[in-house]
């Protein structure tokens, strides 16, 4: 993984205790889930239509806890019509 890369990001199917929304490399590999904070409310927005846009932004060492090592961006896009 490198700065710059795709991500994939995958809400929880309704129903679940908490929302979560994954996030995968391009490829499909898993990398971890957003911080509750965010995916409490954007899953429900992505399940509803709202689309994202993810990218790597900046990947830390073994000196930084694994919970803070990945800095991605997100951007929430329109959803499509139809």
């Amino acid at each position: 993984m490198q700065p710059g890369d795709d991500l994939v990001l995958i809400p929880d199917p309704p129903g679940s205790d908490v929302d979560q929304v994954w996030v995968h490399l391009a490829k499909g590999d898993p990398v971890g889930h957003l911080p509750n904070e965010i995916g409490c409310w954007l899953a429900p927005w992505m399940r509803r239509g709202g689309r994202v846009r993810a990218t790597t932004v900046k990947i830390g060492d073994a000196s930084v806890p694994s919970w803070k090592r990945l800095l991605i961006e997100v951007s929430c896009l329109a959803p499509v019509r139809s």
